[in-house]
């Protein structure tokens, strides 16, 4: 008696996308330019924070107006202002006190 062992490969990994992901998929530019106008007016509502408003924030007027200067249209400006943030934390705040 003779045993013949066959396998049988899937190709599992290559799966055709579901409705809900292809949907998803051809939604995603406009949810991302939709992210993108919320960014902009949110960040155009800070210039009605005052200065130490700002500041307390980590950010100043020069930095609400350089990050819509740098940002095209289709850009984030919000992106902009978190580097200027980062960047003043970092070279303001001062190292642990040692002994």
């Amino acid at each position: 008696m003779r045993t013949h062992e066959q396998t049988l490969e899937l190709d599992c990994g290559k799966l055709a996308p579901t409705f809900t992901q292809r949907l998803m998929a051809a939604l995603a530019p406009l949810a991302a330019a939709l992210r993108i106008v919320r960014n902009r007016s949110q960040v155009n509502g800070l210039y009605d924070l005052d200065d130490n408003q700002l500041r307390d924030i980590g950010l100043t007027r020069a930095d609400l107006t350089s990050a819509f200067l740098a940002s095209t249209f289709f850009e984030d400006p919000s992106e902009h202002l978190t580097q200027a943030a980062k960047r003043r934390w970092r070279t303001s705040a001062t190292p642990p006190y040692r002994d």
